[in-house]
């Protein structure tokens, strides 16, 4: 099976105020942590989606080796970045699944996104989703056939809205730390330690 990744980096980080993707986490930026989290991961291939501040952001990525798309039309909503995403993966590399993840959930790791494709595998499961805080989220993996469904979502809907449609083809990962992203001041000061 071969794999995608599609690194959702496109919002403006309103409510922050500044460019989430650049905050410093262990001496690097959340997009860059993001990045290398993903590429050591199993998965084959690795697209990231910028939009909002997108030639800023990119000072926040070290690595050389990265497929990145801005996305013009970032501000009609996460669903139209992500399908952007997915039409860049489904056309240059033939992927038979696609992880969805987020540059703003600072705890995903290797481990997690090499933990989803082996649920996928072991389950038997079109769906692989991370549980936490009572509910259900990305990071998460979908089979090619829910890549008509994503492409089909509109505006603000999300992926969530795929994996509750199809809850009896989800299997789930409890990934408590899922809990944490960092949309405010607040989110970031408390995350990084500050009292």
């Amino acid at each position: 099976m071969k794999t995608g990744v599609i690194l959702l980096a496109a919002g403006s980080s309103s409510r922050l105020g500044r460019s989430k993707q650049l905050i410093n986490y262990q001496g690097k930026t959340l997009i860059q942590n993001s990045i290398e989290a993903a590429q050591h991961s199993a998965a084959d291939d690795l697209i990231v989606v910028l939009g909002s501040n997108s030639d800023l952001i990119q000072t926040g990525i070290e690595s050389k080796e990265v497929s990145v798309i801005v996305h013009a039309h970032w501000e009609d909503g996460m669903s139209s970045s992500m399908q952007c995403g997915l039409r860049h993966l489904i056309e240059t590399s033939q992927v038979d699944q696609v992880i969805l993840m987020l540059c703003d959930q600072p705890y995903v790791t290797k481990a997690l996104l090499d933990q989803l494709m082996l649920d996928k595998k072991a389950s038997g499961k079109g769906i692989v989703a991370c549980s936490y805080a009572g509910t259900v989220g990305v990071p998460a993996l979908f089979d090619q056939k829910y890549f008509p469904e994503l492409l089909a979502l509109k505006g603000t809907e999300g992926a969530k809205k795929v994996i509750l449609t199809h809850q009896a083809d989800t299997f789930l990962v409890d990934f408590p730390l899922g809990a944490v992203d960092l949309d405010t001041e607040e989110d970031v000061q408390k995350f990084i330690g500050y009292r």
